[in-house]
């Protein structure tokens, strides 16, 4: 992978960034401090960011409710001009950002192109929204025109997550952005470059106004300030169903919408007519894409008995022979886990489960933050590695003897983001599909697939549904429905 960009000169340079933060269009020091970007896969340093602190946040929050006035009330071919130049900056700067994309985050280099594809593609979609409809007319008994409009929030705080930091904070920002709001980012501090300089810089390069983007990247005291802040009103969450449940409780005391888009178990389900290396490919990609790191990847294999000893034969050989190493050095198929705590994390999961009874067909060891692929063959429904999201290259293989015991363990656990199945017969697949609660459906495929003009969410505790994605989705969740009425003559009242 090229450092260079042959389309463009260079984007980002730590000369500017380094150790700083961005607020009201000034690079500036964070009351934070600064720490070091840490390369996953070497344990070097990448670069110096700055954090920041809840005074940080207070002051970027008041220069942003400012801008956003002048932001709101300008007309719509303006702003979406800036959009549309914003997309083509992400393409025509793909070779840099996604050289930082593998060192900073570990995303292997397909997963890094198709995290910038994305990226391009929503702010695409959000060059559409300055001109959607503002609402609409409604009827109404009294002699007058009545509408409903659709106005701009304010300012919008953005809290996105390491695992893939590009998607998971652009898909809130186009679109807030482009309805006429500020928007507060706060990436998570391991991804700092990839999810947040990258976007404030496009954005600057695209003529955006300064005080409409500002990057405060900080821990829980900054996440704390800015869904307490009185000029936050709407905050966009991706992350941990642990977190988000403070979050979302955070903000329901303080009156405030909050979208959370949390964590994952997903289900794929090998129906009895399935063609099993079908099922194995897919599930490999599913399961082990980007380390497992992924909110929609496969944890739980749910194979027709028929098919359970050839699908775990199957899947552990191809984990087997997958290679673990550093995206950034040569072509592998895994890169590295983020960090040793999530390393632990994951180890532990799978040793309880073997533990308990399950048999590790593949897999199950590590070097370094470098964990293998690794295929459980039916573990207890109990253990975490099974109930529970791993966020590792770890799958849980079970099986069924059933549609309805399929339907069963499927809707078996607290999540409720993505599901697969695979089947020949595609009714009775989506006739299954529809007895298990998930806010997304694939069937034929894998569970992890992002459109920019697809709403995304989930349900229970993968969250509170579809906030992203889609025109429609986009506007419920950034701007605000206004009743408005017009009268000829003023209304006469009998007191």
């Amino acid at each position: 992978m090229t450092t260079e960009t042959s389309t463009t000169e260079r984007l980002m340079s730590e000369s500017v960034f380094g150790g700083k933060i961005f607020i009201d269009g000034e690079w500036v020091a964070g009351s934070g401090g600064e720490i070091d970007s840490i390369a996953p896969a070497t344990g070097e340093p990448v670069a110096s960011v700055g954090v920041a602190g809840p005074a940080d946040v207070a002051r970027a929050a008041a220069s942003a409710a400012k801008a956003q006035r002048e932001w709101a009330a300008t007309p719509h071919p303006e702003r979406a001009a800036v959009l549309r130049r914003a997309a083509q900056l992400w393409e025509q700067h793909t070779d840099e950002i996604m050289d930082w994309n593998i060192r900073e985050v570990g995303a292997i280099p397909p997963l890094a192109g198709f995290a910038l594809h994305v990226t391009a593609a929503e702010c695409y979609e959000a060059a559409a929204l300055p001109s959607a409809p503002l609402g609409s007319i409604l009827s109404s008994e009294e002699p007058r025109l009545s509408l409903a409009q659709h106005v701009p929030v304010g300012v919008v705080a953005v809290i996105s997550p390491f695992n893939v930091p590009l998607i998971l904070g652009i898909r809130a920002v186009a679109p807030a952005l482009a309805l006429g709001n500020a928007v507060l980012l706060k990436p998570d501090p391991r991804t700092v470059i990839t999810g947040g300089v990258s976007m404030v810089r496009i954005f600057e390069e695209a003529g955006l106004p300064a005080g409409l983007l500002q990057l405060v990247p900080g821990g829980a005291d900054v996440g704390e300030a800015l869904v307490t802040d009185p000029n936050v009103r709407v905050i966009a969450f991706t992350g941990s169903t642990r977190a988000g449940r403070i979050v979302g409780e955070l903000a329901g005391r303080h009156l405030k919408r909050a979208h959370l888009e949390l964590g994952g178990n997903s289900a794929f389900v090998i129906r009895e007519d399935a063609d099993v290396d079908q099922a194995v490919n897919l599930a490999t990609w599913g399961a082990f894409l980007h380390q497992g790191q992924i909110c929609m990847t496969v944890g739980r294999h749910i194979v027709h008995e028929s098919l359970f000893d050839q699908y775990v034969s199957k899947l552990a050989a191809k984990a087997d022979s997958m290679v673990v190493g550093d995206p950034a050095a040569g072509q592998v198929h895994l890169g590295p886990l983020i960090d040793e705590t999530q390393r632990d994390r994951v180890h532990a999961m799978v040793q309880d489960a073997v533990a308990q009874g399950a048999t590790l067909a593949a897999g199950g060891s590590y070097e370094g933050l470098f964990y293998r692929p690794t295929v459980l063959a039916d573990p207890p429904r109990e253990a975490a590695a099974y109930c529970d999201e791993v966020f590792g290259p770890v799958a849980s293989v079970v099986p069924f003897a059933t549609d309805d015991e399929a339907v069963e363990l499927a809707a078996g656990t607290e999540y409720g983001l993505s599901l697969g199945i695979v089947s020949r017969d595609v009714m009775a697949a989506l006739a299954m599909a529809q007895r298990i609660p998930t806010g997304i459906v694939h069937i034929n495929d894998q569970t992890v697939n992002d459109e920019a003009n697809s709403p995304f969410g989930g349900v229970g505790a993968s969250g509170t549904g579809s906030r992203h994605g889609g025109a429609q989705a986009n506007i419920d969740a950034f701007t605000e429905t206004r009743w408005i009425t017009l009268r000829r003559e003023p209304g006469q009242y009998p007191l």
